[in-house]
C-alpha cells in the first residue's frame, strides 16, 4: 500500500508541497471550501494524475465528471509519474461553486514538485542492489521470499587488530568493506528541493547496537568511510550535493540472532520540511529496509571436509602422525595446534565448533568458542580469528559450565524431512538430562543462541547417564549412498555382546583383548560375556570417529584377535566398507581413550559451506 499523506489548502494563497514517486497525497478539500460551497471540481496540469474517491469500498473514479458533491464521503487523491525539472512546475487547483451552478466562488491551488527518494539493498537476494518501488518493509523467507542479508562482521581483517572488525568505528580496508551489506541513497528532482528540505537516516534505538553504519565519503578510500549510525548514533543528516543522486552506505552486523533478538533489523530515510519560522520539522516521507542477520550455521559430516585441526602434546606424537597422513588421504589441509598454544589440553572437538554465515554476496567460516574454557581458551581468538574468518562466543550469566558445554556434546545432522517437514540444512543435536533437578544441561547462553539461528532447530538428547555426557559418544553421521546420502550410526553394546558370543560358540571364547597392549591386563572374550557388571555397566563401545569424506578416522579397538585379525575392526569393516567408506584405525589408547576420550574428541574439522541458502527455506 502506498504511503499518503493529507495536504490543507488555502483560497486566499498558494499552496507548496513536495511529491514523492510512488506515493499519494490526500487533499483536504473541505478545510479550503468556502462557507456557500455546496460542489466542486479539481484540474491537474498533464503530470499529474487526480482521483475522485467518492465512497471508500468503491474504485477510484477518473475526473471526467465535471463537478463533484461537497460532502464528507468525498476525497481527492493526487499521483504523479515523472520527476519534475523544476520547482513547482506541476500544478491542482480546486474550483468551489455554489448552490445556484454559477462561476467559481473561489480557487485554491496546490503546487507541486515531484521527486524520487529510495534508500535500496538487495533485497532480491542476488548479490547487487537494485531499485525496488514496493514495500521495503518486510522479509519473507522461502524460496520466493525477500528482503536484505547482513553478516555479522566478527573476522579480523587487519592483522594488527587486536580484536574483531565490528568492535571499532572504522573501515580498515577492502577485505572489511567487502564483509559488510550495501545500501544506497538515491535521490533525484531539483537540487532546491533537497537544499530546503533535510534528509536524515535513523535507526531505532533498539536496533542501534546491533549495526554500524559508514558513509562512502569523497575518494574510495577506506579510511575516508564515516561511521554515521550505531552504537550511540541513531540519525545522521545526509548532505546531498548539487546534482548528486546517490550516496552510498555500507552496513555490518554487531549481533548475532539470541534470545533477545529476532535478527530483523530497520533503516529509514525521512525527508523533512524544514519550516521558516521556529516550528517544528514535518516528516513528508519516510522509506525502509529491513535487513536479517545472517545466522551461524553448522556443517555435518556429510560435508566435504576442508582442514582438519590436531592438537600436539607431549605424548601424542604418534596419533598425530595419523590423523596427519589421513587428512593427506582426504586431501584436507592440516594445522596443528602447538603444545605452546594449547598449553597440554588436547581436547579441540570440546574447546570449538566450526560453521559459517552467509549473504548472497559473501560467505565465511565462523568459529563457536565453547564456554568450556581449558586452557585452549586463546586458541580460537588468537589462532583462528583472521582475515575471513570469524569469531562467535557465549559466555553463561550466573550458571555453572558443566561438561555439556564442551563442543562433543554439539553435533548437527545432515539435512533431514520429518513427518513432512524440510530441513535443508539438518537438526542440532545436543545432549541434556531429563527434566529433573540435579541433571547436568547445556548452559541457557548457549541453547538461546543455537535456537536463536532458526534454520537448524536444536533436539536435546538424553547424555546424562554418561560419565562425560556428549553426544558424540554414542552417534555419528557418515556419508553414504541412497537418497538420504548418509547412515546414522548409533553405538551398541548389544551388537557387540551378540558378536562375541558368536566367537565363542565358534571356538574362540579364548582370544584376548589388548594383546597388543604391553601395560593394559588382558581379558578373554569367555571373561568378558561371564562379567555381569561390565554387562550391567553396558558401556563397553563407542563410536566416536573423525569422519573426512569417505576417510574414517576410527579408534583402534584392539579387540580379540580371531584368525590374526581383530574381530572388532573386521566387524566395523564388514558394516561401513560396503558403503564406499575407507576405515582407517587409530591408536589412541593411552593418549585420548584412558583419559575419557576419542578420536572425535582430539581432532575438529572444517568443512565446505551448504550449497543450499538458508534464506530459501521456511523455519
Amino acid at each position: 500500500m502506498s504511503q499518503q499523506r493529507t495536504i490543507r489548502l488555502s483560497v486566499q494563497q498558494h499552496t507548496s508541497t513536495v511529491y514523492v514517486l510512488g506515493t499519494e497525497i490526500s487533499i483536504d478539500i473541505h478545510g479550503s471550501a468556502p462557507k456557500d460551497a455546496t460542489s466542486f471540481d479539481v484540474r491537474g496540469t498533464p503530470g499529474v494524475d487526480v482521483y475522485i474517491v467518492h465512497n471508500p469500498q468503491v474504485a477510484k473514479v477518473p475526473t471526467c465528471v465535471p463537478r463533484w458533491p461537497l460532502d464528507a464521503g468525498v476525497e481527492v487523491v493526487v499521483t504523479m509519474k515523472a520527476l519534475s525539472d523544476a520547482v513547482n512546475d506541476n500544478k491542482v487547483r480546486i474550483s468551489y461553486y455554489g448552490q445556484d451552478g454559477g462561476p467559481p466562488m473561489h480557487r485554491a491551488m496546490l503546487c507541486l514538485t515531484c521527486v524520487d527518494i529510495s534508500l535500496d539493498a538487495d533485497t532480491t537476494r542476488s548479490g547487487a542492489v537494485k531499485r525496488k518501488t514496493a514495500d521495503k518493509r518486510e522479509w519473507t523467507w522461502g524460496p520466493d521470499g525477500e528482503g536484505a542479508i547482513l553478516l555479522v562482521n566478527c573476522d579480523r581483517d587487519d592483522p594488527k587488530s587486536s580484536d574483531m572488525d565490528n568492535m571499532d568505528f572504522c573501515v580498515r580496508s577492502y577485505a572489511d568493506l567487502r564483509d559488510m551489506s550495501c545500501m544506497i541513497l538515491r535521490t533525484q528532482g531539483p537540487d532546491a528541493i533537497f537544499d530546503d528540505h533535510k534528509l536524515v537516516l535513523h535507526v531505532s534505538v533498539s536496533d542501534a547496537d546491533k549495526v554500524g553504519v559508514f558513509h562512502a565519503r569523497g575518494d574510495d578510500v577506506p579510511h575516508q568511510y564515516e561511521h554515521v549510525l550505531g552504537s550511540d548514533e541513531l540519525s545522521y543528516i545526509v548532505d546531498r550535493s548539487s546534482g548528486q543522486e546517490e550516496d552510498t552506505f555500507y552496513v555490518e552486523g554487531l549481533a548475532f540472532p539470541d534470545a533477545d533478538f529476532s535478527g530483523l533489523v530497520s533503516f529509514h530515510v525521512t525527508l523533512l520540511d524544514v519550516p521558516v519560522e521556529n516550528l517544528p520539522e514535518t516528516p513528508i516521507f519516510t522509506d525502509t529496509v529491513v535487513f536479517h542477520m545472517a545466522p551461524w550455521i553448522m556443517t555435518p559430516n556429510t560435508q566435504r571436509p576442508l582442514e582438519v585441526f590436531v592438537c600436539s602434546v607431549s605424548d601424542n606424537a604418534d596419533f598425530v602422525e595419523a590423523v596427519s597422513e589421513l587428512a593427506r588421504k582426504a586431501h584436507c589441509k592440516l594445522t596443528i595446534c602447538p603444545e605452546a598454544e594449547n598449553r597440554n589440553d588436547r581436547w579441540i572437538q570440546d574447546e570449538m565448533e566450526f560453521g559459517y554465515v552467509q549473504a548472497p554476496h559473501k560467505t565465511f567460516p565462523v568459529v563457536f568458542d565453547s564456554p568450556r574454557d581449558g586452557k585452549l581458551q586463546d586458541f580460537p581468538f588468537k589462532s583462528i580469528l583472521g582475515p575471513d574468518f570469524g569469531y562467535v562466543t557465549r559466555e553463561p550469566y550466573n550458571e555453572t559450565v558443566s561438561s555439556l558445554d564442551s563442543f562433543g556434546n554439539l553435533e548437527v545432522s545432515p539435512p533431514v524431512t520429518v513427518k513432512g517437514k524440510e530441513y535443508p540444512l539438518g537438526r542440532i543435536l545436543i545432549g541434556s538430562s531429563f527434566p529433573r533437578v540435579g541433571g547436568r544441561r547445556m548452559t541457557k547462553a548457549v541453547r538461546d543462541f543455537l535456537c536463536a539461528q532458526k534454520v537448524q532447530p536444536p533436539i536435546e538428547l538424553y547424555v546424562d547417564w554418561l560419565c562425560v555426557g556428549h553426544v558424540d559418544e554414542f552417534l555419528n553421521f557418515v556419508p553414504a549412498p541412497g537418497r538420504q546420502g548418509f547412515r546414522l550410526l548409533l553405538a551398541s553394546p548389544g551388537a557387540c555382546y551378540r558378536l562375541f558370543r558368536e566367537k565363542q560358540e565358534e571356538g574362540y571364547g579364548e582370544a584376548r583383548l589388548f594383546e597388543e597392549l604391553e601395560t593394559v591386563t588382558t581379558t578373554t572374550i569367555d571373561e568378558i560375556l561371564a562379567n555381569e557388571t561390565l554387562r550391567r555397566e553396558n558401556d563397553y563401545v563407542q563410536v566416536n570417529m573423525i569422519v573426512l569424506g569417505k576417510h574414517l578416522g576410527i579408534p583402534k579397538p584392539f579387540g580379540p584377535m580371531v584368525d590374526g585379525r581383530c574381530c572388532l575392526e573386521e566387524n566395523v569393516r564388514s558394516l561401513l566398507e560396503p558403503l564406499g567408506l575407507t576405515c582407517t584405525f587409530i591408536n589412541d589408547f593411552f593418549t585420548y581413550h584412558t583419559l575419557l576420550g576419542e578420536v572425535h574428541c582430539g581432532t575438529n574439522v572444517r568443512r565446505k559451506p551448504f550449497s543450499f541458502k538458508w534464506w530459501n527455506m521456511i523455519p
